[in-house]
C-alpha cells in the first residue's frame, strides 16, 4: 500500500499506543486524522508535533452513536482515506459475579460497537474501485482467556469476531485484521512496580514495546494478503496458562 499523500484514521490516537502509531504512520508519510475523546490538548499538541498540514484532530465521544460517521467527515479535504486503526479502549474491571450494567455497556459502546460504526463509514467513504485497511487493536489475552476485566474481555472478543466479519463483507476491496499485544504499558490502577514485574512475564522474559505495534502494522500495511489474521504479540505468555490477569499474577 502506497502511503504518501493518503490519509490514515486513529481513534485513541492522541495518547499512549495509539499516539505511537500515529507518530510511526506519520514518520512513513501518512496524512493523519487523530481522533480523541477528552484529550484534546494532547491530540493538537501531537498534530502540531507532525505539521499541521498532515495532521487534524476529530474529539467525538464513541459512546454516542454518530460519532463514527462523524469522524470520516472530519477527514473531508484531506488526501484520500485508505487506512483505519480503531484503537480506543474502555478498560475498566469487573467480574462476572458483580459486574455493572452501565460498565458493560459503556464497554460494549466504546471497544465494539464504534469500531463496527467507523469502519462502516469508513468503507462507504472509500470508492469502490481502491483498497483499504483497517486494523483493530486486540488483546493478547484472547489467545488465553482468564475471568478478570470481564465486560473488556468479552468487548474485545466481539472485536476480533468483528474484523472476521468486516474482512469477509468488504472482501476483495478492504482488509481487516487485528494485532494483539499483552501488557505494554502501565494500565488501569496498576503501580509502576507491579507493570515492571510482569511486563515480561512470559517465556521469552522479554516485555512487549509500543515500537513492536508499530512494527507489527507496517508489516500488515505492506503485506497485502495478510487479511482475516490477527498478529499476536505476547512473548508465547499463552503458553503459561495464567488463571488470572497478568496484574494479579505477583504482588503489588
Amino acid at each position: 500500500m502506497e502511503m504518501r499523500n493518503q490519509t490514515a484514521i486513529v481513534t485513541g490516537g492522541a495518547r499512549r499506543i495509539g499516539a505511537a502509531i500515529v507518530r510511526g504512520l506519520a514518520a512513513d508519510g501518512w496524512h493523519v486524522l487523530i481522533h480523541c475523546n477528552t484529550s484534546r490538548e494532547a491530540a493538537e499538541a501531537l498534530a502540531g508535533e507532525i505539521g499541521g498540514a498532515r495532521a487534524r484532530v476529530v474529539a467525538a465521544d464513541l459512546v454516542d452513536a454518530d460519532a463514527g460517521s462523524r469522524i470520516v467527515a472530519a477527514a473531508a479535504g484531506m488526501p484520500p482515506l485508505r487506512l483505519l486503526v480503531n484503537s480506543a479502549s474502555r478498560f475498566e474491571y469487573d467480574r462476572l459475579e458483580d459486574f455493572a450494567v452501565a460498565d458493560f455497556d459503556l464497554h460494549m459502546a466504546v471497544n465494539l460497537r464504534a469500531p463496527a460504526l467507523v469502519t462502516r463509514a469508513f468503507a462507504a467513504a472509500v470508492p469502490a474501485d481502491e483498497t483499504s485497511l483497517v486494523v483493530n487493536l486486540l488483546d493478547a489475552k484472547l489467545e488465553g482467556l482468564n475471568p478478570d476485566y470481564f465486560t473488556y474481555t468479552l468487548s474485545k472478543i466481539g472485536l476480533e469476531g468483528l474484523t472476521e466479519l468486516v474482512a469477509r463483507t468488504y472482501a476483495p476491496r478492504l482488509r481487516c485484521v487485528g494485532i494483539a499485544p499483552a501488557v505494554t504499558l502501565v494500565s488501569g490502577p496498576q503501580s509502576r512496580d507491579n507493570f515492571e514485574a510482569v511486563h515480561t512475564l512470559n517465556p521469552l522474559r522479554r516485555g512487549v514495546e509500543v515500537g513492536e505495534i508499530v512494527a507489527a502494522l507496517r508489516f500488515i500495511i505492506a503485506a497485502p494478503t495478510f487479511n482475516a489474521q490477527t498478529i499476536v504479540l505476547d512473548g508465547g505468555q499463552r503458553l503459561l496458562g495464567l488463571a488470572r490477569d497478568v496484574a494479579f499474577m505477583v504482588e503489588k
